[in-house]
């Protein structure tokens, strides 16, 4: 019975996601992962921290990577389905980063913002739009853009993905996403929850930047143990969800505290042998992290 239940909420969670009409690219909380291999690999983060306005309109603010300074802002008109950046280091300036209404053979001008490509990238076209299914199981949208004819400054392809932006970094539109270059985009998290993952040159996705952040003491109390092949936890109130995830960051189980229970448990029994990750996640995303192992 247990079965049957799981694949009918599972059916109706993929056809709610399949019906929205625009995946908006900005939840609370986002990370980037981009990684880049000259000599051996580098993977860096960055990510949201905290809103702010300019000009009247709210904004996310970056940090994290070469974004550290706080000075870079995305705004996301949801209904347009347009994303902006806001520089406010020296003035306020503002840029079209992404234009998701475009349609198969629109051009647009691209703009690449204080990145390692052109500032000016010149116009590309809109060569195909295909729909392909991300790490959360659902179907996204891609835009697959090329220069222009009379496109004299840019010679590389670009992509970007509904919900995520561009396949390099958030502020290059027009990047060229090479791993052997300025990097790929590898990991993206909404909320802490791995939406987008390409593992060509990485060996899992697992949120970081929740990490940065202690956790609170209201997490700190919580005690785990395990009774047969049930995995309890005691001093839940103030969790909000669980989520268990293997060594490749690959999301197993979730409970969510919708009651905020004292004791929060799950059945072990459905997972395979190995080491597994438990996260518990507050109300404000803050994380503490659990080594289980299952025999």
């Amino acid at each position: 019975m247990t079965r049957k239940y799981f694949f009918i909420i599972a059916f109706i969670l993929c056809t709610k996601a399949w019906s929205q009409d625009y995946k908006p690219l900005l939840d609370d909380f986002n990370e980037w992962h981009i990684t880049s291999c000259h000599f051996g690999c580098l993977t860096d983060v960055y990510y949201t921290d905290g809103d702010t306005i300019v000009n009247g309109k709210t904004h996310k603010i970056l940090d994290g990577f070469h974004y550290i300074s706080r000075t870079f802002l995305l705004n996301e008109e949801v209904a347009n389905k347009k994303v902006y950046l806001t520089t406010v280091s020296s003035g306020i300036e503002e840029y079209l980063l992404y234009d998701f209404s475009l349609a198969e053979g629109d051009s647009i001008h691209m703009r690449n913002p204080i990145t390692p490509f052109p500032d000016d990238a010149g116009y590309f076209i809109l060569d195909s739009i295909r729909s392909r299914t991300l790490a959360d199981g659902n179907d996204y949208r891609h835009y697959y853009f090329s220069p222009t004819g009379s496109n004299t400054i840019s010679t590389n392809n670009a992509v970007w993905v509904e919900g995520v932006g561009s396949l390099s970094i958030i502020n290059a539109p027009s990047g060229d996403p090479d791993i052997n270059g300025a990097g790929h985009l590898s990991c993206f998290f909404k909320e802490a929850e791995l939406f987008y993952a390409n593992l060509d040159s990485i060996s899992g996705c697992e949120p970081l930047i929740l990490g940065l952040k202690d956790p609170k003491q209201d997490l700190q109390n919580v005690e785990i143990y395990s009774s047969e092949a049930i995995c309890h936890l005691k001093n839940t109130t103030n969790v909000k969800d669980l989520v268990v995830y293997d060594l490749l960051g690959r999301k197993q189980k979730q409970v969510i505290n919708i009651d905020h229970a004292s004791t929060l448990s799950f059945d072990l029994s459905s997972l395979e042998t190995g080491v597994y990750i438990i996260v518990i996640y507050n109300h404000r995303y803050q994380k503490r992290t659990f080594k289980i192992i299952v025999e």
